[in-house]
């Protein structure tokens, strides 16, 4: 329970292994979902339909025999909106409420799903449930066109749809919001950083002093602040923590030994934070989110059938897929006769905003050698500029 009259009716899914088929979960996920009980009575969202049965659960057992007169849908995604369906068997004359576009894909889902009597809802819209109101903020592309938050100044309380989620069962790692935070926003929410900054305008006019997210655990007090902060720079991408990521995808640890020595040279340097990835076997979710988290990044690949080995190709591919921008980048590339992939990490990056490729551009041939050090040391003095 949030407060006397607004109750968690959410669940965990701590068997979850991937989330939206791709993310690898440690600690599973949770769906978010509350009742407020006023005279009138609102659910907000419902569950994923792996929860459905427990969601029903507690949905009941706060009710303690109230029936809901609203069901507030502020995002179509089937991980909050796969119960709907349930919910509506079970009470046929409750007001699905959500914005014109949501409700459009109601039937897209599931095409034999009642839908009236619904209520269309946009930015400014009031429902007065009695002694609490819900103001509707229009919060499309964070992360698809139909996200509609709700604002309840009685309780000065945001539910933020998927702003502000974050990977793992609701009460995972409760002093570390940041970390799984942070790898949720860039994966699902990081090529939005526009609209997400529109909310946080709209937001910062809000008298917020809690935060419900569709996932992850509420927000308040610091914590909050600190959400706040980090959003803030993230939906501008701008730099976190200065530091820089040494990615590499080696096909038989050359590459890999290259990298290793060009972080060490760098942390020589005085580098302030050296992070190095193997894009083979680490999460590349996570790699994406040192990526923006850091101010620099150096890539380094095998070349591989005229082109660039496919672990890398696949890593810059989903960096521009979610907007990477406004950083610096050196390249390091490998090859034993016909070296390719610095040619092709290049296409990849050029057409990213704002991101600048640092020489020099280093080409190992099949393994490091002294050599190649002065070049590997002169593009760290590049980066480190």
């Amino acid at each position: 329970m949030y407060s006397d009259n607004i109750k968690y009716i959410g669940c965990d899914d701590a068997g979850l292994d991937l989330f939206e088929s791709q993310y690898a979960l440690q600690d599973g996920m949770c769906y978010n979902s509350f009742v407020i009980l006023d005279r009138k009575v609102a659910v907000m969202d419902s569950s994923d339909p792996r929860t459905s049965e427990q969601w029903l659960y507690n949905l009941n057992a706060a009710l303690d025999g109230r029936k809901p007169d609203y069901i507030i849908v502020q995002h179509m995604e089937p991980d909050h909106s796969g119960s709907l369906s349930a919910f509506r068997k079970l009470y046929p004359e409750a007001v699905i409420v959500a914005s014109a576009k949501a409700i459009a894909f109601m039937q897209q889902f599931d095409e034999d799903m009642q839908v009236e009597p619904v209520l269309a809802v946009k930015e400014g819209d009031i429902l007065d449930l009695g002694e609490r109101k819900l103001q509707f903020i229009a919060a499309p592309m964070v992360h698809w066109p139909e996200v509609m938050m709700a604002y309840c100044p009685e309780e000065k309380l945001l539910f933020s749809a998927d702003g502000f989620g974050k990977f793992g069962v609701k009460d995972a790692d409760p002093d570390d919001w940041a970390c799984e935070a942070r790898r949720y926003y860039f994966n699902i929410c990081g090529k939005y950083g526009i609209p997400v900054a529109t909310v946080l305008k709209k937001a910062s006019a809000l008298d917020i002093q809690t935060i419900c997210p569709l996932h992850g655990p509420i927000l308040d007090g610091e914590k909050l602040e600190e959400a706040l902060r980090l959003y803030t720079i993230w939906s501008a991408y701008d730099v976190e923590t200065e530091g820089v990521l040494v990615a590499h995808a080696s096909i038989h640890g050359h590459t890999a030994a290259a990298a290793e020595k060009l972080a060490e040279i760098l942390r020589a340097r005085g580098a302030k934070k050296v992070v190095v990835a193997d894009l083979c076997r680490d999460d590349m979710a996570e790699v994406i989110e040192d990526a923006f988290r850091l101010g620099r990044m150096v890539v380094c690949a095998a070349s591989y059938d005229g082109d660039v080995f496919p672990p890398m190709h696949m890593f810059l591919w989903k960096l521009g897929m979610k907007g990477y921008q406004n950083r610096k980048v050196g390249i390091v590339e490998n090859g034993s006769w016909a070296p390719s992939a610095g040619r092709a990490m290049r296409a990849l990056l050029e057409p990213l905003k704002n991101v600048s490729i640092v020489e020099p551009q280093i080409t190992i041939k099949s393994s490091l050698k002294k050599a190649d050090l002065p070049g590997l040391e002169a593009l760290a003095d590049s980066l480190l500029i």
